[in-house]
């Protein structure tokens, strides 16, 4: 472990870095009213389909789930992965309707993910929390920046916005898209602003890249 680590993923951190550090901010997203993430009425909808895993993120985490730490949280499954496209993903299992939110989108999947406890929680943030770690140590990194999204302007320059925004990237015909749909995505009249309620996941990117993102969103109103 590297001594100024934010994430058991030392090369994907790396990187992510060299993104913060570049991004221009989608101001105008981040103004969009969210609501926080309440995990009994949206019962993770975001990870009903599993995610995709670069290698590094694969090794590690089949590294703590061969370890046998889950197991203290029900985990006792023989396999957590599997190939997508050529891509290795977290598996999934499928999901009851009392397993699901009121207003599940048709066009998901009826699955969730294998690191899914009974009340909706990731293990691997679980044993994050019990190790004295931060809560997303061992979290696929897309699972915790999500509805936080990367996208690339023009001139190739990184641009930090919200998988929620009109233009959902997933969106295709007979798909109406990912991050438009989840509970922690959707505009919420009665929300506050994207930057306040997502402050979390943009204070610990901005760590990674050296920026003080609320900041430069909030307007220096902390």
């Amino acid at each position: 472990m590297k001594p100024n680590a934010h994430t058991a993923f030392a090369d994907l951190e790396l990187e992510l870095g060299r993104q913060v550090r570049e991004a221009a901010l989608d101001h105008e997203a981040f103004s969009m009213p969210l609501k926080v993430c309440e995990l009994a009425s949206c019962r993770a909808t975001c990870c009903h389909d599993g995610v995709f895993l670069d290698r590094e993120q694969a090794s590690v985490i089949g590294g703590i789930v061969e370890s046998g730490q889950l197991t203290r949280y029900g985990f006792h499954r023989s396999y957590w992965s599997e190939q997508a496209g050529g891509r290795v993903k977290t598996s999934t299992v499928e999901a009851s309707a009392a397993e699901l939110a009121d207003g599940f989108p048709a066009h998901f999947p009826r699955t969730r993910c294998v690191f899914l406890d009974a009340e909706h929680r990731c293990v691997l943030q679980r044993l994050a929390m019990d190790s004295g770690m931060h809560p997303w140590w061992w979290k696929p990194v897309s699972c915790w920046m999500h509805p936080l999204l990367f996208r690339r302007l023009a001139d190739g320059r990184p641009l930090l916005g919200l998988a929620s925004a009109d233009d959902d990237p997933s969106a295709r015909p007979g798909y109406p898209g990912f991050g438009s749909c989840t509970p922690c995505g959707m505009p919420n009249e009665g929300g506050e602003p994207a930057w306040k309620v997502l402050r979390g996941e943009l204070e610990l990117l901005g760590r990674i890249g050296g920026r003080d993102l609320v900041r430069e969103l909030g307007g220096g109103d902390h």
